[in-house]
């Protein structure tokens, strides 16, 4: 059973996409591990469209103290990891709200429990598939859970809003999975 199976058997939304990559499956997880969107301008600039009414907001009721930090990586708890097979992150929230609604999970027992009303869970998975010694398959596939009608009704049409930008968001992430997967590969060769 994959990850992304255990933790979100049941789910209302997905994503998938994959890539080959030519890198063992660990230099292919490892390039996964050490990913961080935020070095993406791409994924910056949508980040900044995303978050712009809610630091709007906050500068209309002056609120101050720590600005808010952009959304990435950081925000998501790591719920498992298999070798240098698979990997999943769960986040848990109402993720439609101008401040992403994000509620705490603390590990992969909390993620399994959470279950609070008009909100949603995901899973951001990633699987990678040894091909032959020296070619590996990395699979991602995002899958959202809205646990009760309330949520499912608030996140669908911003699931379809987001989804073409947050696509291309996982298409450009694993080609730079890819990229520094081929660098490991590369350096360790030499």
């Amino acid at each position: 059973m994959h990850l992304n199976e255990k933790y979100l058997p049941i789910y209302h939304f997905s994503e998938k996409h994959a890539l080959n990559i030519s890198a063992t499956q660990a230099d292919v997880m490892a390039a996964v591990r050490d990913y961080q969107p935020g070095e993406d301008p791409f994924f910056r600039c949508a980040i900044i469209l995303r978050e712009l009414p809610i630091r709007i907001l906050d500068r209309m009721q002056r609120r101050t103290g720590m600005p808010r930090q952009p959304f990435g990586m950081d925000n998501f708890t790591l719920l498992e990891q298999r070798d240098n097979q698979e990997l999943a992150f769960g986040l848990a929230g109402r993720f439609w709200k101008s401040d992403y609604g994000q509620e705490k999970v603390i590990d992969a027992e909390a993620f399994l429990a959470f279950s609070a009303p008009s909100a949603a869970k995901l899973v951001l998975s990633f699987t990678a598939e040894k091909l032959d010694e020296t070619h590996t398959q990395l699979t991602t596939e995002t899958r959202v859970l809205c646990l009760d009608k309330e949520a499912r009704r608030k996140l669908a049409p911003y699931w379809y809003l987001i989804r073409p930008v947050s696509g291309l968001i996982r298409l450009r992430m694993l080609s730079a999975i890819r990229r520094s997967a081929g660098n490991r590969t590369h350096n360790t060769s030499i």
